[in-house]
């Protein structure tokens, strides 16, 4: 790795605590931002922010398995159920028994589940766009690289897996 100079001549590779910091905080409160607008779309539901990560990733991969979904999430088979049976009682996600082996359970958007992810991926969509449009990119393509090496490797591997799924 090259060692880059910013605009302002720091160095990239040898960053200083205070330089961790600011990017530390420049991440929360972006994170803050990213999930400001679903928020409010999730609050008219009564819904938070798990089931628009199980919205999201149900919606990415049809038909994926509650144990799959509690490997990509990370969370308890407790937590997750309470999740689902929320998002099963609003008609928000239908859940099949699954064909070769009766003890899975495939989840599937409904119409109305469906019709609210996609009014929270757009919601998040512009938002990106915007940054990225202003960022330029190079800068696009490093903060994704920099998202990817912040990732652990098994969440990579979901990440990975999912990309390339998009790709085909």
């Amino acid at each position: 790795m090259a060692d880059t100079q910013t605009p302002g001549g720091q160095s990239l590779l040898f960053l200083t605590d205070e330089q961790l910091r600011k990017g530390i905080e420049a991440m929360f409160f972006a994170y803050r931002g990213f999930t400001a607008d679903p928020d409010r779309i999730l609050d008219e539901y009564r819904l938070g922010r798990a089931h628009h990560r199980a919205l999201h990733f149900i919606s990415r991969a049809p038909g994926t398995t509650v144990n799959n979904l509690l490997s990509i999430l990370g969370v308890t088979k407790q937590s997750l159920n309470r999740v689902l049976r929320t998002l099963i009682d609003d008609g928000l996600v239908e859940s099949r028994v699954g064909t070769r082996d009766k003890r899975e359970r495939h989840l599937f958007l409904t119409e109305r589940g469906a019709a609210l992810e996609q009014e929270l991926s757009t919601a998040q969509r512009e938002r990106m766009r915007q940054a990225y449009r202003e960022a330029g990119p190079e800068a696009v393509q490093g903060f994704r690289t920099v998202l990817e090496a912040m990732m652990d490797p098994e969440l990579r591997h979901h990440f990975n897996r999912a990309k390339d799924s998009s790709d085909e």
